[in-house]
């Protein structure tokens, strides 16, 4: 008796608490409206293609589709390692991103902070639209805006730089050791901004109290700064960081393969993860390959993302991301 007395007690609590829900989902209907081609969007763009996965533990036969393809299990995972050049790559991959992180959020707090001593509203704003510009540039465009520079005849370092100097010219796209400061250089210019806007946005929501009473005990500037300001928006920079983190296995593509106009002799420094199995797409035409290493790059990014925020959480677990 007692257990029928439970298990309707369970089903009442359960009718009860379905009904609530149902209750708030019509309070909220025009929110969730409102928010539902978002929802839609988020679905179709990053759940949809997640059945791919598939793909990566199968030899694709097109006549078969997908379910009736041959399943290799970690076969398309062995060619991603089988090159000999196969750490040099993922070595490239890690450096490059590493020294963007770096330097990329050094910049774009500094940037942020004197963005802030703009006063002026105009100039603040034409400086910030600048700042931001590069980040909407789409890199085919940055591409051959670096050919404009580097053109080993008619670009504007060999021809208005190094020639006017005495020095001799320099045959840029068939010198490797140049380019992993060129490509640090174009990715700084094009990301900085972005990243700049977020930290600014972050420094003007600090209770301006905080440099009030900074100023009336005589701090300067630069003091204000590391005592205020970074150690305030140091929860963004976590958040930004922890986010880089989970690419830090994936390379721009753009970046790495346009901006190099894919040259062939530049391969030495500038071939990562996702131009080694683009041309290797190219040769093969397996999708399998392609499939394999977004699926190897994504896990790889989750756990670091994991593992740091586990890090941070043990030393602040109000920065935590979650």
């Amino acid at each position: 008796m007692a257990a029928v007395d439970l298990a309707v007690g369970k089903n009442a609590q359960t009718h009860t608490r379905r009904k609530s829900v149902l209750k708030k989902v019509w309070h909220y209907r025009a929110l969730i409206i409102l928010a539902l081609p978002g929802i839609i969007m988020l679905f179709i763009n990053n759940y949809l293609p997640m059945f791919g996965i598939f793909l990566a533990f199968k030899d694709l036969n097109y006549t078969e589709g997908i379910w009736g393809s041959k399943w290799v299990g970690f076969k398309n995972f062995e060619f991603l390692f089988a090159s000999n050049d196969a750490w040099k790559i993922i070595k490239h991959t890690l450096l490059y991103n590493v020294a963007f992180l770096v330097i990329n959020t050094v910049l774009a707090v500094l940037l942020a902070i004197l963005l802030n001593e703009v006063k002026n509203r105009v100039l603040s704003k034409v400086f910030q639209s600048t700042a931001i510009l590069p980040n909407f540039v789409s890199m085919v465009i940055v591409g051959y805006l670096v050919f404009g520079f580097l053109n080993p005849e008619l670009g504007f370092v060999n021809k208005s730089i190094l020639e006017p100097m005495g020095k001799e010219t320099v045959a840029w796209y068939a010198s490797p050791e140049y380019w992993p400061y060129i490509l640090t250089i174009v990715n700084t210019w094009k990301s900085v901004g972005y990243a700049a806007i977020v930290y600014l946005a972050a420094i003007i929501g600090i209770d301006q109290e905080y440099y009030e009473a900074a100023k009336i005990d005589g701090a300067g500037k630069w003091r204000q700064m590391t005592a205020i300001t970074i150690p305030l928006i140091t929860p963004v920079i976590i958040i930004l960081t922890l986010l880089a983190i989970g690419r830090i296995f994936s390379a721009d593509f753009g970046l790495f393969y346009q901006a190099t106009m894919a040259s062939s002799m530049l391969k030495e420094t500038t071939e990562v993860i996702d131009t080694y199995v683009y041309n290797a797409l190219l040769v093969t035409g397996d999708t399998g390959l392609a499939s394999s290493a977004g699926l190897l790059q994504s896990v790889v990014g989750f756990v670091l993302v994991i593992s740091v925020n586990f890090i941070v959480r043990k030393f602040s677990k109000e920065n935590a991301l979650f």
